[in-house]
């Protein structure tokens, strides 16, 4: 199948591409699912399932539990915070208000 690019108009090519990505992720799931298909074929044949196999681990890092809190608010003990990321504000308030970070650990 020849198709001649230099002859279709921009919609026509837009149109293109989008039937070819379509098709690309189409062909992404069908090949998973058969790569899938196959490993559960291969641990079968030794008498596991592909869960036992890899741990009961899915696909990828999993989400991270919640971070464990090492400052408090002292005036709002509600408001916590790990250390990581942005720093709220509470913490910027007390920072200028003269504490020292130390004085907000938990």
């Amino acid at each position: 199948m020849v198709i001649k690019l230099d002859k279709m108009s921009r919609i026509e090519l837009i149109d293109l591409r989008k039937d070819v990505d379509n098709a690309i992720l189409q062909a992404d799931d069908r090949d998973r699912r058969e790569a899938l298909k196959a490993a559960e074929q291969a641990v079968a044949k030794y008498g596991f399932s592909l869960s036992e196999i890899s741990g009961g681990k899915g696909r990828g890092k999993g989400k991270r539990g919640k971070a464990v809190a090492k400052y408090r608010n002292p005036s709002n003990h509600e408001q916590t915070w790990s250390g990581m990321g942005r720093k709220p504000h509470w913490i910027h308030d007390a920072l200028s208000g003269g504490a020292d970070i130390t004085d907000l650990e938990i």
